[in-house]
Formats: C-alpha cells, sequence, structure tokens
C-alpha cells in the first residue's frame, strides 16, 4: 500500500504536467490579416487580444438567499436537478475578459441573433465531484477536461482562457454547493461547463461577444447496484458522426443535436443505441456519445483491448484515456489504439475470438454491449456469458479511484484532484492569502446556512409540538 503522503506528492507531480499549459493551435483561418468581413482576426483559432484571462483572484461571490431542498441521492434523474449557484465569465472584443462571478442560479438572458443560437457557436464539458469516504470531495482528471475544452473553444473561434484560472473558478463553484455532491459512493455531483458565442447579428463569423458558464447537477449511478446491463446497438453506414477535417474530436452541441436523428431510427429498430461506421470499409468509431472498446483474440492469436485512435474523428474521452492508462499499467494483454472495421468483427465472431465489448464514457464508466444489428442481422456480442469481467473490473477499479478508496501508481497518471489543491509554484504569496480568505470566507457562509437551516427546522418543530402561533416564528430571513 502507498503512504497517503506519497500519494499527494505524486498527484501534485502529474498534475503539474498538464495544467498551466497554453496550446498553439494551427491556424483554423485562411488568412493572419485583420478581419475584413470573413469572422477571422487571426491564425490562431481563438482571439490573440485574450492573451490576458479572468483570474480566479478576482471571483466574486453573490450567495443565494434562497436554497432549494437536496434530492433524494437514490431517486436522481440525470441533468433535471440543479444546484443553488452558478459559474458566469463574460468576454467581448471591446473590453475582454470581465471578472468571474459565483451567483445564484437563474436563466440566462440572450438576444435573440446570439451566434450560439443560429450557427452553434458553442461547447461544453462535461465532469464529475465525488465525495470519498474521508469526507473529502474530489475532482477526476480535471485538467484533462480543461484540455479538451480549450482545443474545442479554439475550433470554434471562441476567445482563449487560462485552463487552470478556469478550474480553480470551478473548484470554488464546488466548494461553494458542496452539500450538494451525494454523500453515497453511488451517485457524484456532474459539472458542467460551457462555452457560447453570444454575438448580436446574423452574420457568419467569429463571435465579438461570448459567455463562459459552468452549472452543477446531482447525478446518480448509470446502474443500478444490482443491474450491469447491456445495450444493442445499430450499426449502420447511413449516418456519419464524424469526419476527417470534421470537429469529431471536439466537445461541440453540434456534433450531439445531428446525431438525435439516427438515435431515434435505432430506438425504431429496438437497438439503444447507433454504432458509428466510418468509411467504405465501415471501420467502428463510437457508440452513441461514447468511446469503444473490443477485449478479443486478434487476428495474430493475441489477447488484445483495442479503441479506435485518436485521428480528429474521435472524441479523446477522459475515460478512455483512463482506461488505456489502467489496462498498461495491468500490463496482462495487449493495449492498442488501431482501426477495426465490421469485416474484423465479423470474422472475430465466428472465429469465437470476442470476448467482450464495451463503451465509455463519464456518465457510465463503461457500458456493456450485447447485440449489433448490420444490415438487417442481429451480431451476438458474448459480454454477458463472459461475465463482463473486464468491464466490471474497470468499473470497480476506476469507481474506488474516484472515492478515493483505493491508491494507484504515478505511472499510470491516474491520480484524481482534491478540490482544494497545491497552489502553482508561481503564485505570489498575496494570491494565496486571499485564496485562504476566499476558501474561509466560503466555509464559514455555509456553516452559518447549515446553522440558519437547523435554527427553523428547531423552530418548526417547536410550532408543531407546542401551538405556538405563527408570529411568534418571525420570517427566517
Amino acid at each position: 500500500m502507498v503512504k497517503e503522503d506519497q500519494i499527494n506528492q505524486e498527484a501534485k507531480v502529474w498534475s503539474s504536467t498538464s495544467i498551466c499549459r497554453l496550446l498553439d493551435p494551427e491556424s483554423m483561418c485562411p488568412s493572419s490579416q485583420p478581419d475584413r468581413g470573413n469572422g477571422c482576426s487571426t491564425g490562431k483559432g481563438g482571439s490573440e487580444e485574450m492573451v490576458k484571462t479572468f483570474k480566479a483572484k478576482d471571483l466574486r461571490i453573490t450567495p443565494a438567499t434562497i436554497f432549494k431542498a437536496k434530492p433524494d441521492p437514490n431517486n436522481l434523474v440525470f441533468g433535471t436537478v440543479f444546484t443553488d449557484h452558478m459559474l458566469v465569465v463574460e468576454w467581448s472584443s471591446e473590453f475582454g475578459w470581465e471578472q468571474p462571478h459565483i451567483k445564484p442560479f437563474q436563466n440566462l438572458s440572450l438576444h435573440p441573433a446570439s451566434s450560439a443560437l443560429h450557427y452553434s457557436v458553442e461547447l461544453f464539458e462535461g465532469l464529475k465531484a465525488y465525495r470519498g469516504h474521508d469526507n473529502k470531495i474530489r475532482l477526476f482528471r480535471p485538467e484533462l477536461n480543461m484540455d479538451r475544452m480549450y482545443r474545442s473553444a479554439m475550433r470554434i473561434t471562441l476567445p482563449a482562457f487560462d485552463k487552470e484560472e478556469l478550474l480553480q473558478c470551478i473548484q470554488q463553484l464546488v466548494s461553494l454547493d458542496k452539500e450538494w455532491v451525494p454523500y453515497s459512493t453511488d451517485a457524484s455531483l456532474y459539472i458542467r461547463p460551457a462555452f457560447i458565442g453570444t454575438e448580436p447579428s446574423l452574420g457568419i463569423k467569429r463571435p465579438s461577444k461570448a459567455l463562459l458558464f459552468v452549472i452543477l447537477s446531482p447525478v446518480g449511478p448509470y446502474f443500478s447496484s444490482t443491474s450491469f446491463k447491456p445495450v444493442t446497438l445499430w450499426a449502420t453506414p447511413q449516418y456519419v458522426r464524424a469526419w476527417q477535417g470534421g470537429t469529431g474530436d471536439c466537445k461541440l452541441g453540434g456534433n450531439y443535436g445531428s446525431s438525435l436523428f439516427a438515435q431515434c431510427h435505432a430506438l425504431e429498430k429496438g437497438c439503444q443505441q447507433v454504432l458509428w461506421l466510418y468509411g467504405e470499409d465501415h471501420q467502428i468509431t463510437e457508440v452513441g456519445t461514447m468511446n469503444l472498446f473490443l477485449y478479443w483474440i486478434n487476428e495474430d492469436g493475441e489477447e488484445e483491448l483495442a479503441t479506435a485512435p485518436l485521428d480528429g474523428i474521435i472524441l479523446p474521452g477522459v475515460t478512455r484515456q483512463s482506461i488505456l492508462d489502467l489496462a498498461r499499467e495491468w500490463d496482462e494483454f495487449k493495449v492498442s489504439e488501431r482501426y477495426l472495421t465490421m469485416g474484423d468483427l465479423t470474422s472475430a465472431l465466428e472465429g469465437n475470438r470476442v470476448r467482450e465489448m464495451f463503451g465509455s464514457g463519464t456518465a457510465c464508466i463503461v457500458c456493456p454491449i450485447s447485440d449489433i444489428l448490420y444490415k438487417d442481422q442481429m451480431m451476438h456480442i458474448p459480454t454477458m456469458e463472459s461475465g463482463s469481467k473486464l468491464a466490471k473490473r474497470i468499473l470497480d477499479k476506476l469507481s474506488d479511484i474516484q472515492h478515493h478508496q483505493l491508491q494507484v501508481l504515478k505511472t499510470s497518471g491516474l491520480q484524481n484532484c482534491e478540490l482544494i489543491r497545491n497552489r502553482p509554484d508561481n503564485e505570489s504569496t498575496a494570491e494565496v492569502e486571499e485564496h485562504k480568505m476566499s476558501s474561509a470566507a466560503i466555509t464559514q457562509l455555509s456553516a452559518v446556512v447549515a446553522e440558519l437551516r437547523y435554527a427553523v427546522d428547531c423552530l418548526l418543530s417547536l410550532k408543531a409540538l407546542k401551538g405556538l402561533p405563527s408570529a411568534t416564528l418571525g420570517s427566517p430571513g
């Protein structure tokens, strides 16, 4: 067993390799000349003016005055309940980034011509906060989400931002709403950052205004504690999720909205998800909104776990990368990022060489696959006959890491990140003190709110027991 202080040090070392690192994306515009109507002012995709980013130390907090009731963690429906606060940061080409602001959860006010509404100039991310058995709250590999969000912003010509500053703001938001992180190892707090163009005109161009916001939602387990149900897929070349030169490797809303039509067809055919194929050889790419893994005996007789390579049409999933890291650390079978086709799968099924097939993603971690409808023929995948041993093993290991029940080696990069993280080496003493004061203020505020709730509950109980008149209670302000 690795000692706790060693684990914390390893987490710091791993984290420092992937945060505070700005990318230099290739040119997204046909010219590096000033904007003359084509919507691109630089050759760097996002805005060159946005070298100056918002800072977590400037974060403003407006606490909510009305608090929602916490839902039962055993009856949560994904994405339907939201916490008391949200984070918003506005940007404009004229003034740059404004101060980040945590405020009560509320509706957005958008101009009817906003570019996100007309041209899908927007992106989103998805990660989770977990409450461990030690009652500490942790985020799982959040730097990978920040990296992907930055790449998506560059691709869709939204302004650049400092990934570490955004992550610190998100941590403050989760800290403020920490009581919404379920006290359960079967549930978690889903974190949804979104970034939208709010350009108030109908021209197709890089937006002059944008809004970055983050909302939180408690979510339950993808599978119940007594089930690990497989899904049936509809594989068809009729619809394509992504293509070379497109945006399949970015988390853009347009990628998902355009997939709904095929998903509806899959449901009509009695399947739960779409198996996305690509090219004339029907390459196997992704399943629904998940990455895909095949555990089999390959053409060379080797035991192999394979998934599609990151060639521009595959989303670089955080769970995907974690599974690859974990499997390579085990070093029990070959682990490959390679092309697989429906022909490869058909031949393997005929030769009884397929062991398991499963999808992976933030919501479910892993999702077993039992059948594929392809060319009007149902192909059975023996995932469950083998006991889905590998899928369950991955699910259990990653769940344990996320809830801090399992210590892992530094080499895997599978350290989760505590909510209050070690400061960057270049952070000034004054900034550190401001962070401490901010964290202390949030903690104190949460304690006061909890005491007020308790006092109100006590007064209501006394009223019920003693029949006190309403006037004696006053207004719990």
